[in-house]
């Protein structure tokens, strides 16, 4: 007797499930709802076919829903909303009829949250900007053709993104986020990273703030009062969060995490019996926390609804789930994660150290070299990495990737600098920055060396502490850059034949170069000359410069 498979949800998943459940097993009759017209294309993408980039919506399409029929054989139902799932009767109730299953796939994704503002009935110039349907809304609303200013309220992946977009095509944007900051995904410095580089090509970022209200007139939105400024604005494009699209099995007592996603196990199956589900409706594994956790990239839904897919078609496979891998462009910078991060861990009380370097993607001989400021936490007693993040204008996707592979292999921050990376002057340095990471991660970890964040140094200077600061750059690098307060200057070469006489060997000593290395050479001197203790600011003047105001030496 053929096995009757219901696939409910069109976009990533959906598909996946669909297409694995054909493969696994050919006698299936398989039957796929979507609701809208449009099935399998690449949200990730609209952001960049607002501006040209993606030189057309048809480019968008993944997949056709005629190829899922022919090549697969896949009943796909457009236009057909599920109106209610009947699991102990395993019926499927739609807009046209009902229909019988023996395993259900739920796909359904996950629905744009639309905050609460006072007007917005009133206007036609907003939309979301997370389905081809908004995509359609906003180019036909001529808020790409006509609109000057455009407001993005959210500054999550697909805000920043959109924003990007828009100042390429030669629009003023403002971003107003909720949060203290942009991209809540990353560590507060490289949230400040990526938003100075917004800033620095001209969009207004305001965080902190919620808007309450819209000034409307003759239909359109105006002008957004906030507390302490007015924005005028030509259109409102709305990115704040989504939320998981469940109530249909939630409301049958499907097991959930808090905002409403599914849980399922490795089989993708939920707790309702023959009902499976992936994508963005569904909460998934971390790998590292073993908790359920809500990671709504497309990476997930394609592997999850394969897995979906193969299980309700008779197969025996497993996802593992996740650790939050996630990447952005933000203009010529990219900004890369993996893994925990350090605010969750402190949350959570789980104890970590930080290894912070700043290197070189290619060889200092080899035109148009790009550092990376790359950061990797790991655990005190063990050395086994929870995390990294990066920052940078080229070569940040490979050094996420290859950390993202040692997260899940459980590596060490000793075993960093063992790794066989490909090396040649166009693609690395010789030491590649996870090796240069894991060179000085292990120095720290073994208790050779000592580091300081420039968020720690930033408290001593705030709470007065008594501690000597020695600047070891060259006269050259102060005098074009500037320098941190109450640094003594004392250059690098010139360092082991001073005598020293107005520092304290007792005291606390913190030394700085440009970027971490001169400063490591630097504090294995002082130790030499007796000072007891030594630490070296990691990322150097680089990154305190990233993060503070620099007072200009005096030439």
């Amino acid at each position: 007797m053929e096995t009757k498979i219901i696939v409910i949800g069109g976009l990533s998943a959906g598909p996946s499930a669909a297409t694995k459940a054909r493969r696994e097993n050919e006698k299936a009759n398989i039957k796929l709802f979507e609701k809208t017209s449009n099935i399998s294309y690449a949200t990730c993408g609209i952001p960049y076919a607002l501006s040209g980039v993606i030189t057309s919506r048809d480019k968008l399409l993944v997949v056709e829903a005629d190829l899922l029929k022919l090549r697969f054989n896949v009943d796909v139902h457009l236009d057909e909303e599920v109106l209610e799932i009947l699991p102990k009767e395993h019926q499927v109730v739609t807009t046209k009829a009902t229909y019988d299953y023996d395993k259900l796939v739920f796909a359904t994704g996950a629905k744009t949250i639309i905050p609460r503002v006072q007007n917005l009935e009133k206007a036609s110039n907003w939309s979301p900007c997370r389905t081809l349907e908004d995509f359609d809304k906003i180019m036909q609303k001529g808020a790409i053709d006509t609109a000057e200013h455009v407001t993005v309220l959210g500054a999550g992946l697909i805000g920043v993104e959109v924003v990007e977009n828009l100042i390429e095509l030669g629009k003023k944007v403002t971003l107003i986020e909720g949060g203290d900051g942009i991209l809540p995904m990353w560590e507060t410095k490289f949230r400040k990273f990526a938003q100075n580089t917004l800033e620095q090509h001209g969009v207004e970022v305001i965080t902190n703030t919620f808007v309450n209200e819209f000034k409307v007139e003759q239909g359109r939105i105006v002008e957004i009062p906030l507390v302490d400024k007015k924005i005028k604005t030509d259109f409102v494009l709305m990115s704040v969060g989504i939320k998981p699209s469940t109530e249909m099995l939630t409301i049958k007592g499907a097991e959930h995490i808090a905002n409403g996603a599914l849980k399922v196990n490795e089989k993708m199956e939920t707790s309702l019996p023959d009902i499976y589900a992936a994508g963005d409706c569904a909460s998934i594994k971390n790998t590292i926390t073993q908790e359920h956790d809500y990671l709504p990239l497309g990476t997930h839904s394609n592997k999850g609804g394969r897995t979906a897919g193969a299980n309700a078609a008779g197969g025996n496979q497993i996802f593992k789930g996740g650790y939050k891998t996630a990447i952005i462009k933000v203009f010529e910078n990219t900004l890369g994660r993996t893994g925990l991060n350090p605010d969750f861990m402190k949350k959570q009380g789980i104890s970590f150290e930080t290894n912070l370097i700043v290197a070189g993607t290619t060889p200092g001989y080899y035109p148009n070299q790009k550092d990376v400021i790359l950061e990797t936490y790991y655990c005190p007693t063990t050395g086994k990495i929870f995390g990294c993040e990066a920052f940078g204008a080229h070569g940040v996707d490979k050094r996420i990737d290859v950390m993202s592979t040692a997260i899940y292999a459980g590596l060490t921050i000793e075993d960093l600098s063992n790794l066989d990376l490909a090396y040649a002057p166009p693609f690395s340095p010789a030491k590649d920055p996870v090796v240069v990471a894991g060179f000085v991660g292990t120095n720290a970890y073994q208790k050779t060396y000592v580091e300081i964040t420039a968020e720690e140094l930033m408290e001593h200077h705030e709470i007065g502490a008594d501690f000597q600061l020695i600047d070891v750059r060259t006269n050259d690098e102060v005098d074009k850059m500037g320098m941190i307060p109450n640094s003594t200057h004392i250059p690098l070469d010139t360092l082991r034949n001073s005598t020293l006489e107005m520092l304290d060997t007792n005291k606390e000593t913190i030394v700085f170069c440009a970027k971490g290395m001169r400063g490591y050479l630097a504090s294995l001197q002082l130790k030499d000359k007796g000072f007891k203790n030594v630490k070296n600011l990691s990322g150097g003047f680089m990154v305190w410069s990233l993060l503070n105001p620099i007072i200009k030496a005096k030439k």
